[in-house]
């Protein structure tokens, strides 16, 4: 009973709290914190692909490119969205179409290692088709990193 004394105003009533106890936010921002810190880097490649080791600096660019990819089993994904091969010469004429930002529109290739070179070859020959010159194979770092 003496305990609330000092929190009490006339007529019994019970004075609003001033103080926030922040440690529940804390404790759930810290948690979102290591949640995001674990899936970002599995939000990267949407499809898993085997990349080829190199020695070569990365290329930065401000606009999103357009990534082409091949998986171990030769499908073709034009940004995670599968798309045949007869389709793939149609598709590459729609982004060739669309208007290009001022530093050229720039398309990411990335194909399995295990694939076979012509295959690779066919889609760099279709992309050169559709007017999309400015190719970039993507690889990993050498020593996997």
């Amino acid at each position: 009973m003496g305990a609330s004394v000092g929190n009490r105003r006339r007529g019994g009533r019970r004075a609003p709290m001033a103080e926030i106890n922040v440690t529940p936010l804390v404790d759930v921002m810290l948690v979102l914190l290591i949640i995001f810190m674990v899936t970002a880097p599995l939000l990267v490649a949407g499809v898993p692909v085997d990349l080829p080791e190199s020695r070569a600096a990365a290329l930065d660019s401000q606009v999103k490119p357009v990534q082409i990819s091949l998986d171990g089993e030769g499908r073709i994904f034009i940004d995670d969205t599968q798309v045949a091969e007869p389709a793939l010469a149609q598709r590459l004429a729609a982004i060739a179409a669309e208007p290009a930002p001022e530093e050229g529109r720039r398309i990411y290739l990335r194909a399995d290692r295990g694939l076979d070179y012509g295959r690779v070859m066919r889609v760099m020959g279709e992309l050169n088709r559709a007017g999309l010159n400015r190719v970039a194979l993507v690889s990993t770092a050498e020593g996997g990193q």
